[in-house]
């Protein structure tokens, strides 16, 4: 090929977008700015949503929340797709288990998912405050990005992705539930696990 003068053309990678700002809704400003340091639990949750491969060249998305007060995961879901039910079922089912009370701010990007009508309700139910990143600006939400690090560092995940969803979900609580949340320390928790580090909060205000 060379020595023809021909060259090889290396398709673009696909990177698959988990946000998409250019929904036209109207998006919320960043309260976490006017915040201080969360103190106690259920003050304020962070979302978002990353990609992970699947053999055969598929896709599947990860959201989570995480509470900014420990760190703790408090609810994720997996799917083959990014429709709203990916970042609303998952909160509801925490908001639900945590018995949260009215005026916690829920935190994300400004993707349409955030946004959609179905999600405004569950805002509007349990008396939710919500809160948007900066247009392009990561370090609005760097607690989940960090998090995203680290998942996809730890896991070690398989070259050429996994072997199917159901593998995944395995994969992931194990990950989540079974080490992230209870077992890994974290040196801004006192070097405690997040769920400790909750317990020990409940513990000294009885």
């Amino acid at each position: 090929m060379r020595k023809e003068g021909l060259r090889a053309i290396q398709p673009p990678r696909f990177i698959p977008r988990t946000t998409d700002s250019k929904h036209g809704k109207r998006v919320c400003r960043n309260l976490l700015t006017d915040e201080p340091k969360p103190s106690r639990p259920n003050a304020a949750w962070t979302s978002d949503i990353t990609y992970i491969p699947l053999k055969g060249g598929k896709w599947v998305y990860l959201c989570v929340w995480m509470d900014l007060y420990s760190r703790q995961i408090v609810s994720w879901q997996l799917a083959d797709n990014m429709e709203e039910s990916l970042v609303r079922e998952p909160l509801v089912k925490a908001l639900l288990k945590r018995r949260v009370k009215q005026g916690m701010i829920v935190h994300s990007d400004r993707g349409g998912q955030y946004l959609s009508r179905k999600m405004k309700n569950v805002i509007k139910t349990f008396k939710l405050r919500q809160s948007m990143s900066r247009a392009d600006d990561p370090y609005d939400n760097a607690w989940a990005e960090s998090f995203w690090g680290r998942l996809k560092a730890e896991l070690d995940m398989p070259k050429g992705g996994y072997e199917s969803i159901e593998k995944l979900k395995s994969v992931l609580f194990e990950y989540i539930d079974g080490y992230y949340n209870t077992r890994r320390l974290h040196s801004s928790l006192n070097y405690l696990n997040p769920v400790a580090f909750e317990a020990e909060y409940y513990r000294q205000t009885g």
